[in-house]
């Protein structure tokens, strides 16, 4: 005997549970017995925008009794504001189980708590359209076996996603992301390189294409066959709203206006002479569409990938993309253009020698021994180790966190240093005063020196050298101290302890010291045109140091090997090179800026200084002559208050450098200037981001540093974070801490 149908079913349902029948969900199912009827199999599209709470049970239980051979497929959809609860469309999701073809939700009041549910959990749709306002950080972990279409379109809140995200995704073929809010290349292309059937992507759309699909318009018929008008990151111009790029065959001039760019693209095909003009809109864009080269970046990244943004993804793009990415970014450090194995760098360094291939007259690869370099094993070895971590290791000093202050409140840290001998040790101090020395390691308190009755922010710190264990300290109030730690308490005494330190005269409105090579000089430089110079064993002011710059002196520091080199920067734009065996009447030589100067060091050999300039403007110029070495040619953020500063790690191979209005940290080569990774501080799992008020390369330690991080939702709370390049979050059994800490725009290092 047959089976009854849907309204049927629907009929007795509705009589079992008490409620009255809902006349559009008869439409439905009398719509799908007729297909029944005449085709054998029929669709059922649900709309959630014509239900209400009562309707739910007895849908839920006729979809529980349909059989495997009768609903083909069916469909959930909504576009207004409905009082339905999270939970009852769960039940009715999971009764329509493997049948559920596609969700297409646009208004839901509930719709973090579904993303939040299926994210955990998953669910057996085959495309799922969602847009959320609140999440930030997007952990879509759940299984998702049959997921081939996901849209987040204008889903404006999502910032970041989780490394596992899409993990549970096998089957997803098309990704739509425009106008998230997601901006870093590495780590967003690492996320959607573990999906191994993505195929198209859009983080900024076509104005004429509803799909993820390539745009028909943009083929090329002219000239016979199908040729896709591709070109260099056409949306991405990093510092002027208007950008003339030629890429190979292809000129492409990029106009912004607002969030939209318009795009006017000429390619000329050689063989016919033909000149093609064509016009791409993007609509929607992502702000990770306007980082320089992002589309290169994509298509090296992700080499599966045949349709980005609607753009067909042809082998002479990903030729040319290869090349452009190439001379700007370093896929993995060290210049090296392969993932390296850890086990393979170890089996070479015990045999003693290096492969590396060379072609011969005929073209053909041939193996050569050599003897590795000094440094060479070591490079690779952590080569091997940072190219398979893209979500590096974080965690905080814990003692920052933890420290018992008799009010109750947290230490606010806003100056360290590492040790300059002791890899284990660092030196911080804080904005109410307190001098704290500590084992970041262990997290476990050496020293402490708290503030007085009127604590003054403690901006300079400086290890000696040859004495390592005295640390010269200087306050805002122009306060200066020699400790030596050795003598310090070991615990925190309390306030009628007598701190034997060595007092200097007052350097008024300081932000720096900084001492010599040799422990004979220190300079401290502040909101004034004027550096004063101090004996260090006698404690006395040498000279100071008048009208060096027409505006105030943020940093001056010494040379690392030579006791009488100093340079100093200024927000008059300029940064000058000084000789104490000279008359400071005028300086060696005088550089540049367009903006003003925020810091100034010297590279571990002295052979470079790096100078870091407001709002990105980081340049590497010659020690000996000040010449232009290197631009990194970071994009600017528009602030006149984005202080930046940059540091040298890895002994000098690598730059980081960090803004007060931003938070990422940016890691480049010394030589070439190629962007190695960003590295985004975010705020635990709730995608909050924090920005970078200073940072430091860990002395001993190759792709190590720490970030002096404050947080964009708290002005309390302020953290030393700790970055570990070699060893990522899945590798660790810690898990990513949450730190938060606001922008303070102070001067100084």
């Amino acid at each position: 005997m047959d089976r009854p149908g849907l309204v049927s079913r629907y009929l007795l349902c509705c009589e079992s549970c008490g409620v009255p029948p809902n006349l559009e969900v008869l439409a439905w199912f009398s719509k799908a017995d007729g297909e029944m009827i005449s085709y054998g199999a029929c669709n059922v599209v649900v709309s959630l925008d014509q239900l209400s709470c009562s309707d739910i049970r007895p849908l839920v239980d006729t979809f529980a009794q349909v059989g495997p051979s009768e609903v083909e497929t069916v469909d959930i959809i909504q576009e207004l504001p409905c009082s339905l609860n999270v939970e009852d469309v769960m039940s009715l999701i999971h009764s329509i189980d493997d049948k559920l073809n596609v969700i297409d939700f646009h208004n839901l009041s509930f719709g973090e708590d579904f993303l939040r549910s299926i994210a955990i959990d998953g669910i057996s749709c085959r495309a799922l359209n969602f847009r959320t306002t609140k999440i930030q950080k997007l952990n879509v972990v759940g299984r998702f076996s049959q997921l081939h279409s996901l849209n987040l379109d204008l889903s404006t809140s999502i910032v970041c996603l989780h490394k596992d995200c899409f993990s549970g995704m096998p089957r997803l073929v098309r990704l739509s992301m425009c106008e998230t809010r997601i901006t870093n290349l590495w780590n967003t292309t690492a996320v959607l390189s573990k999906i191994p059937s993505l195929a198209e992507l859009r983080f900024q759309k076509c104005l004429c294409c509803l799909n993820t699909g390539p745009c028909s318009s943009f083929h090329d018929e002219s000239v016979g066959g199908s040729h896709s008008v591709t070109s260099e990151s056409c949306l991405t111009s990093e510092d002027d709203d208007s950008d003339d790029v030629l890429y190979g065959e292809t000129k492409v001039q990029t106009k912004m206006n607002g969030g939209e760019a318009l795009v006017t693209m000429e390619k000329k095909d050689i063989r016919e002479g033909a000149v093609v003009f064509r016009k791409y809109i993007s609509h929607h864009p992502s702000p990770i569409c306007f980082q320089k080269y992002y589309r290169e970046h994509m298509i090296v990244w992700l080499p599966k990938l045949k349709v980005l943004d609607n753009l067909s993804i042809q082998e002479t793009d990903r030729t040319m993309a290869g090349t452009v990415f190439s001379g700007y970014y370093e896929k993995f450090p060290y210049r090296r253009m392969h993932r390296e194995s850890v086990l393979y760098v170890l089996q070479e360094r015990e045999v003693g020698h290096c492969n590396i291939f060379e072609r011969n007259s005929s073209k053909m690869k041939k193996q050569v021994s050599l003897r590795p370099g000094r440094h060479f094993f070591s490079r690779s070895l952590n080569a091997a180790k940072a190219g398979q971590s893209f979500w590096p290791h974080m965690r905080p000093v814990s003692l920052i966190s933890h420290f018992p202050r008799e009010d109750g409140l947290r230490l606010r840290p806003r100056q360290f240093e590492y040790h300059p001998v002791d890899p284990s040790l660092m030196a911080a101090g804080t904005l109410d005063g307190e001098i704290l020395i500590m084992n970041h390691e262990n997290g476990k308190l050496v020293s402490h020196v708290p503030s007085s009755s009127f604590p003054n922010s403690i901006l300079g710190l400086c290890w000696l050298k040859k004495f390592p264990a005295k640390l010269i300290t200087g306050s805002d109030n122009g306060s200066l101290r020699l400790f030596d730690v050795n003598l310090l308490p070991p615990k925190v005494p309390d306030f009628s302890y007598t701190y034997d330190a060595v007092a200097y005269d007052d350097f008024e409105q300081l932000t720096s010291v900084h001492v010599n090579s040799t422990d004979d000089w220190f300079l401290a430089s502040g909101y004034t045109k004027d550096i004063a110079l101090y004996d260090i064993a006698s404690g006395k002011r040498l000279n100071l140091l008048s009208n060096l710059h027409n505006e105030p002196i943020n940093v001056a520091k010494f040379a690392h090997h030579s006791p009488s080199l100093f340079a100093t920067s200024s927000f008059d734009r300029d940064v000058k090179m000084w000789d104490l065996r000279q008359k400071m009447v005028k300086p060696c030589y005088t550089a540049s800026s367009s903006r003003g100067n925020v810091m100034v060091c010297f590279s571990p050999s002295d052979a470079y200084l790096l100078v870091s300039a407001v709002d990105n403007e980081v340049k590497q110029l010659l020690a000996v002559d000040g010449r232009l070495h290197l631009d990194l040619k970071i994009a600017s953020s528009g602030s006149a208050h984005n202080y930046t500063r940059s540091y040298y790690m890895n002994c000098g191979d690598y730059i980081i450098s960090g803004s007060c209005e931003e938070h990422v940290v940016r890691i480049c080569c010394s030589q070439t200037g190629r962007r190695l990774r960003d590295i985004v501080m975010e705020d635990g799992d709730a995608g909050k981001s924090s920005f970078v008020q200073s940072l430091r390369g860990d002395p001993f330690r190759d792709f190590h540093f720490s970030v002096l991080a404050a947080s964009t939702r708290s002005s309390s709370k302020w953290e030393i974070i700790k970055v570990n390049l070699l060893t990522s979050d899945e590798q660790s059994q810690e898990q990513p801490h949450s730190h938060d800490c606001l922008p303070f725009n102070s001067l100084g290092g």
